[in-house]
């Protein structure tokens, strides 16, 4: 800027709106008398209706939660790729979901922070439709990771038989590659307009979708598509999952109850309650085979208890991942409905508030996970330790307890994420 205004646009020397009334009357008209697109020409430019300690407030809460989601999800990436306690099937859609959150971090949310300092968009016309881009694709390609992880809990659950087929490593990659190509292809015919554009919103304050000259947008089915749809997926899902888990403790608890009211010269040979043999005085000379019976019972109870401890110890692990998975689709969700909910009910920005609370969340999503995974996981904790004070450690495969992601351990053998 080099003067007291720009051609169209009433701009103090401070680029700043000259007054209320100038800018309402020049974004109703535009330049030679014809009404602004998108549908903006009745609303004035964001610094008439943010305060600047609101503005200064959302510039410092967005360079914050920048510089801890960069920290944050670098950490975790190297973490997983260091750290073979952390590193199974879900661990590579973890790492695809900090790839797209630290992208955000880095390329949204400083032109964000330079917004909210300078009080409005002077970064041109370009950079604001790369920066929706980005931003949207970003957000698209988290939304899908989550879905993958929800979906690879529940056949890890509720259908263990064909895990083994489906998330080999070379499948896994693929599942990857089609959530960010889909992301970012979606977008494709709105960043070249011709389904919608992307540009600055001035009723809004940011750079969004808007209608393109024919007065189509694709905000909508992008919502259903790429929002909607995932969302239900995780929640049927996570119904799935539920159903299986209480239907097997139901059964547990059945079986133990049934155990229990059986009497202990009713039981098998192989329960450790019951007698292994009956004392006879006539069959003195089978005292050795009772012997070598009773011990090779001993042995296979023995066997069969280790075998439930490890069994019951990888199904807390594989729940304890599941419920971590649903603590991050639930703090995704709770931090774009405040945004959604603004828009859709103060339309006009008139509690100018409710709108930078409503982005604060909506960036705030991109660093919330490492925080989700250090409160909830122990060995992912031990991971950052690691990584922190440099110890070391070995650069592993994908695994799923010790075996390739493409092998078919048996469920007992599957470590997942331990839970303190």
């Amino acid at each position: 800027m080099d003067g007291t205004t720009l051609p169209g646009f009433p701009f103090d020397a401070d680029g700043r709106w000259g007054n209320a009334t100038s800018v309402l009357s020049t974004m109703a008209t535009g330049t030679s008398g014809e009404a602004m697109p998108g549908g903006t020409g009745d609303f004035p430019d964001e610094t008439s209706r943010f305060s600047r300690p609101l503005l200064t407030f959302a510039a410092t809460a967005t360079i914050t939660i920048m510089i801890t989601g960069i920290f944050g999800n670098l950490l975790t990436i190297v973490a997983l790729l260091r750290c073979p306690k952390v590193r199974n099937v879900a661990a590579a859609f973890i790492i695809s979901l900090c790839i797209a959150d630290c992208l955000f971090c880095i390329i949204v949310l400083p032109f964000n922070a330079i917004r909210f300092i300078e009080g409005t968009w002077n970064l041109g016309d370009t950079l604001c439709t790369l920066i929706t881009f980005m931003q949207y694709g970003s957000v698209g390609v988290s939304l899908l990771c989550i879905t993958m992880i929800s979906i690879n809990r529940y056949i890890m659950i509720a259908h263990y038989s064909i895990y083994p087929k489906v998330y080999k490593t070379s499948w896994i990659m693929v599942m990857i590659i089609t959530c960010w190509l889909f992301s970012y292809g979606f977008q494709l015919p709105t960043l070249f307009g011709v389904w919608g554009k992307f540009g600055y919103n001035h009723q809004l304050g940011t750079c969004s979708i808007l209608p393109d000259a024919e007065g189509r947008s694709s905000k909508t089915t992008m919502f259903i598509v790429a929002f909607l749809i995932p969302c239900i997926i995780i929640v049927v899902c996570y119904s799935r999952i539920f159903c299986v888990v209480h239907k097997s403790d139901k059964r547990m608890k059945n079986h133990s109850k049934s155990q229990s009211n059986i009497p202990n010269n009713l039981r098998s040979a192989g329960d450790p309650a019951s007698p292994l043999s009956a004392g006879s005085s006539s069959a003195a000379n089978n005292n050795s085979i009772s012997y070598t019976a009773s011990s090779s019972a001993v042995k296979v109870a023995g066997a069969r208890t280790a075998n439930d401890t490890r069994d019951a110890k990888a199904r807390r692990n594989e729940w304890r991942i599941t419920k971590m998975v649903l603590a991050i689709f639930l703090s995704f969700v709770m931090c774009y409905l405040p945004i959604t909910i603004s828009k859709i009910v103060d339309k006009n920005v008139s509690v100018p508030v409710l709108h930078i609370i409503g982005y604060i969340m909506l960036y705030l999503s991109a660093c919330i996970n490492p925080i989700i995974y250090v409160i909830m996981n122990k060995q992912y904790r031990q991971a950052y330790k690691t990584v922190i004070f440099c110890k070391p450690s070995r650069l592993l495969g994908f695994t799923h307890g010790g075996s390739s992601v493409g092998d078919s351990p048996h469920p007992q053998h599957l470590v997942a994420i331990q839970d303190s």
